[in-house]
């Protein structure tokens, strides 16, 4: 990526890992030009154009099989060559607030890492309740004081030293359509039910009749998913239905056992 003179600090790496992103990757890494002077992507294996597209925009591309979302960041973390890095998904970008922010806050500062805030977007809309307008991300580290843990889902950024929060938000596409929320929903709640079985979770019924109206009773309710409109009922909805997915594929692979 070409370094914009008195605009681009020279110590930021920006690093994401990607699978048939296409259709977002350039928007990602356009959002961080201004900011970042090194982009690490890593692919596993796309069969789009994910990787040229990555390329032509001046990311640094290696191929690598998916074993786990902290094991594929672990190897992005370790391309990294400066100080600090920076980690985004292909469907989120960084606002402009948020690159000046960083800008101005690593011209000194003691700490190891910072966390960030996200604006979360589903169906095209910011959704402004939900259990999706507080979230915070460790997503801003020392490359020599961070790593990340955890298993095949839900991994970890732990640094070594104290961590800061920003102001500055990141933009986060999660599901333009319906369609895409399914695309993904069967990777990740097999992810989750591998994870569950790898860690000896048994299979309770009785579990999951409880937790699926609570489920949606805490998205929609407690946490104001109704101020959302018709996306928070569906943000609801597909919440708990990701649960109830995740403990039947837990189920077939415990029936496999009893064969």
């Amino acid at each position: 990526m070409n370094k914009m003179e008195g605009t681009v600090p020279n110590n930021i790496s920006l690093f994401i890992i990607t699978k048939n992103e296409e259709a977002k990757i350039a928007r990602c890494i356009l959002s961080a030009k201004e900011l970042v002077s090194e982009v690490i992507v890593v692919d596993g294996f796309s069969e789009d154009k994910t990787v040229q597209k990555a390329q032509e925009l001046g990311a640094q591309v290696y191929q690598r099989a998916f074993d786990g979302f902290a094991n594929q960041k672990n190897f992005a973390l370790d391309k990294v060559s400066h100080t600090w890095a920076l980690n985004l998904d292909a469907d989120e970008t960084l606002s402009e607030d948020l690159c000046q922010e960083i800008r101005r806050t690593l011209q000194s500062t003691s700490h190891a890492g910072f966390t960030i805030p996200f604006s979360n977007y589903f169906l095209g809309k910011r959704m402004k309740h939900s259990g999706l307008n507080k979230e915070y991300h460790l997503r801003l580290v020392r490359k020599d004081a961070a790593h990340y843990e955890g298993g095949l889902v839900h991994e970890g950024l732990k640094v070594n030293g104290s961590v800061g929060q920003l102001k500055g938000h990141i933009l986060h596409y999660s599901y333009d359509s319906i369609e895409a929320y399914f695309n993904k929903f069967n990777k990740y709640t097999t992810l989750a039910a591998r994870q569950m079985y790898k860690n000896g979770r048994r299979f309770s019924l009785l579990f999951v009749l409880i937790t699926l109206p609570f489920e949606f009773f805490k998205r929609y309710i407690l946490k104001l998913g109704l101020l959302d409109g018709m996306r928070g009922f569906i943000w609801a909805a597909f919440s708990s239905f990701y649960v109830f997915v995740k403990y039947m594929k837990l189920w077939a692979l415990r029936q496999k056992d009893n064969l």
